[in-house]
């Protein structure tokens, strides 16, 4: 603690600053003790319960220490046990490996006179027998053990020079007798002797043999069935697919290979070596399916079509004359082809991908090693993708493609060149027809088992769709929709204009009003094909899936340029068949005063002649279309007439006078307008006329302050769409609201 001098001037504040400070230190000592004093109780119990278990923890000490000596005790006698154990297997082992020297003396002296006894009497398997256990014999152990026995060596070196002699011998008798029983097509003497084969190591060479053996009798049905193909009769009910046919007996006789020999193999010489055997007959299926698909190409004459493909598209690329005349051949002479086709890939994929399966199956329990099997699978795949069948598959995939186009852009506009219109259809032939084209195109490349090719078609049929269908709506709809004077004020007024309505105007509408119905409902079929094609084509992989998903967003094209079409048609109807004649309905309003008294608003509310020849009017409009468009488009036509009366209404009701009375009249004609259009379709048409139940709501008004009751009030679901210099206006139109009341609105 520092000193004060007494002398100085502040030496009483430091003395009372000093002061302050000890008695705070003080007080938290005090705090502190308190503390301490506080649990003084616990810690005296703890203390007590402290020192009445010290007696125990002594026990407690003395029991572990006894257990650490028995624990000791107890490694110790384990690890002598554990040694004189380990001694005993090690004289157990010797003793078995001694029986075993013994038994291999013995069994090599057997095998030495019971192969030159089964030699002598022709018995193969059984001389085979004893040359496959003198083989699993260790020939130099064999003469240690001889020399730790003191026996004569020359014994056992005689023995294994007799055995070493009787199997080469063995593997020369087997090996004639074996190729003498392919060359004679004795099947029983092959799978005799293929049995041998593994006795004596000779396994690569009867599976290559045996293997060409199957590939002969493989190659002698295939050639069969091919001459039975081409000597065919047209009038055989398989002869469209004939070569198909062919093709897929070739692919199951080596599934029938695999079904039969499979187990065979596996027996006698182990599974993993499959593989072997498949590429020797995958060599001959090459031949094979070559000499087939030759034959095909040259009947089916496929050389031909494609060059007349290519020559008609060459013509029509360098062309300016109109696509119709430039047609190589009939579309229905390919469409048998074309199947044909996809059958045949659709085999080979199935043939595929049963190789694929029972190699990989073998090799999974054959081949131990992960990185071995893999290495041996991607040779397989690597075989496969590079052998002269998928080379040719590849090719006919792709003229396919080339002939599968043609075929469907010539189909489509034929069916658009042969469009016709049944009595009471909406649409006409030409959408059942191009639809059925397209989904038939597509699902017969679904079942070639080709996703890269449903692909391609699929994009094929967004291109077909959209030139040769799509132009010719667009084509159609261009030509306008007849007017079509129906009432009589516009009869009169052609009759004054010495206009005469054309003899087949009535045609040229239902025509129009067809293709407009022609466009919605392709559009609903594009739809429809899209959800189909995502369930029908199947997908094994996610990429897959993911590669369909995106090729039919290509579709979505389709989709956006057949809207485009209806909205142009709509957009006719109303410039041609909605404006001309909604306007001169409307018009009539302005003929009928809105400054009504009370006697003239009972007139006028009994008889309502504005808004019932109105609905009459709109009503006749409306029939000539209901059945004739299809709903959505007969909606849409209800939406563009509610837009039409809306906005003209809007422009009558700006150009007249209106009271109270006026108001009320305007206001229950607007209400029987919107009931009357909201029957007349199947959605809420409010929402149109929202600006002009506003426009009504304001006339109706009984003051001008009453209008702070509607604006900006929240329970409306309809926001408001007038702007407070259109309700001031509007408000300007009744004869009976003073201007200055209006102008000092605050809205």
């Amino acid at each position: 603690m520092e000193l004060i001098n007494l002398q100085e001037p502040d030496a009483e504040e430091k003395i009372k600053a000093v002061y302050d400070r000890l008695t705070s230190e003080e007080e938290e000592i005090k705090i502190q003790l308190d503390g301490i004093l506080a649990r003084q109780s616990h810690l005296d119990a703890k203390i007590r319960g402290i020192t009445k278990a010290l007696p125990n923890l002594q026990i407690v000490h003395s029991d572990a220490q006894q257990l650490s000596e028995m624990i000791s005790f107890t490694s110790t006698l384990a690890e002598n046990v554990s040694a004189k154990v380990r001694q005993l297997d090690t004289a157990r082992s010797r003793v078995s490996e001694c029986q075993q020297r013994v038994h291999d003396l013995l069994d090599l002296q057997l095998c030495s006179d019971g192969v030159q006894t089964a030699l002598a009497a022709d018995d193969y398997e059984k001389a085979a027998a004893h040359i496959h256990r003198f083989l699993t014999m260790d020939q130099i152990l064999l003469e240690q053990t001889a020399d730790d026995v003191q026996q004569d060596c020359s014994t056992v070196t005689n023995s294994l020079s007799l055995l070493k002699d009787a199997a080469g011998q063995l593997r020369d008798i087997v090996t004639l007798k074996f190729s003498k029983a392919i060359k004679n097509d004795d099947g029983a003497s092959v799978a005799r002797f293929f049995k041998i084969f593994p006795l004596i190591n000779m396994h690569d060479y009867a599976l290559e043999h045996y293997s060409k053996y199957l590939a002969s009798k493989m190659e002698e049905s295939s050639r069969k069935n091919l001459k039975a193909a081409i000597d065919a009769s047209p009038s055989d009910k398989r002869a469209a697919v004939i070569f198909a046919d062919t093709l897929t007996l070739l692919f199951e006789s080596i599934a029938r290979v695999f079904e039969v020999h499979q187990p065979l193999i596996e027996t006698y010489y182990g599974p993993g070596r499959l593989l072997k055997v498949a590429i020797i007959l995958q060599q001959e299926c090459d031949r094979q399916s070559n000499l087939i698909l030759n034959e095909f190409w040259r009947q089916r004459m496929i050389a031909k079509r494609v060059q007349q493909v290519q020559e008609a598209e060459r013509i029509l690329v360098n062309s300016s004359s109109s696509s119709s005349n430039i047609i190589g051949f009939d579309p229905k002479e390919i469409d048998l082809l074309l199947s044909e086709i996809t059958i045949i890939h659709s085999r080979y994929q199935l043939y595929l991908r049963f190789l694929q399966r029972r190699i990989s199956n073998d090799l999974e329990v054959g081949v131990p090693d992960s990185g071995n099997r893999t290495a041996l699978l991607n040779d397989m795949e690597s075989l496969l993708q590079k052998s002269e069948l998928c080379r040719r598959m590849q090719e006919l995939i792709g003229y396919y493609l080339l002939l599968e186009r043609y075929y469907m852009e010539q189909s489509v506009k034929k069916a658009v060149a042969m469009d016709t219109v049944e009595k009471g259809s909406q649409i006409s032939s030409m959408v059942d027809d191009v639809f059925f084209i397209v989904r038939k195109c597509i699902r017969r490349a679904g079942s070639s088992g080709s996703l890269d090719g449903v692909c391609a078609v699929i994009n094929n049929a967004c291109a077909a769709l959209e030139t040769e269908m799509c132009s010719a709506l667009r084509q159609q709809l261009k030509l306008g929709f007849p007017s079509g004077y129906l009432d009589l004020t516009q009869a009169y007024n052609v009759v004054l204009q010495g206009r005469l309505q054309p003899p087949d105007s009535e045609q040229a509408r239902n025509t129009f009003l067809i293709y407009l119905n022609n466009a919605d409902m392709c559009s609903e079929y594009v739809t429809t094909l899209c959800r189909t094609l995502c369930q029908e084509i199947p997908c094994a992989t996610e990429n897959d899936r993911a590669k369909l998903d995106s090729c039919l967003s290509g579709l979505s094209t389709v989709t956006a340029a057949l809207g485009a079409i209806v909205d142009f048609g709509l957009q006719q109807l109303r410039v041609s068949a909605i404006k001309p004649r909604v306007g001169p309905w409307v018009d009539s309003f302005l003929s009928v005063t809105h400054n009504l008294t009370q006697e003239e608003f009972s007139n006028y509310e009994a008889n309502e002649p504005f808004i019932r020849n109105l609905i009459a009017n709109l009503s006749m409009l409306l029939s000539e279309f209901e059945g004739t468009l299809t709903s959505a488009n007969y909606d849409a036509l209800i939406s563009i007439l509610v837009s039409e009366v809306t906005s003209q209404m809007e422009k009558v009701i700006m150009k007249s006078e209106f009271n109270r009375l006026g108001g009320l009249a305007l206001d229950k004609e607007v209400r029987s307008l919107v009931t009357y259009l909201s029957n007349a379709t199947s959605w809420s048409v409010r929402d149109k006329f929202a600006r002009l139940m506003q426009i009504a709501t304001v006339l109706n008004l009984e003051r001008v302050s009453e209008i702070s009751d509607y604006w900006g009030q929240n329970s409306s679901s309809v926001p408001w769409r007038l702007t407070p210099a259109e309700i001031r206006q509007i408000m300007g139109l009744r004869v009976d609201f003073r201007s200055e009341e209006i102008r000092r609105l605050k809205l």
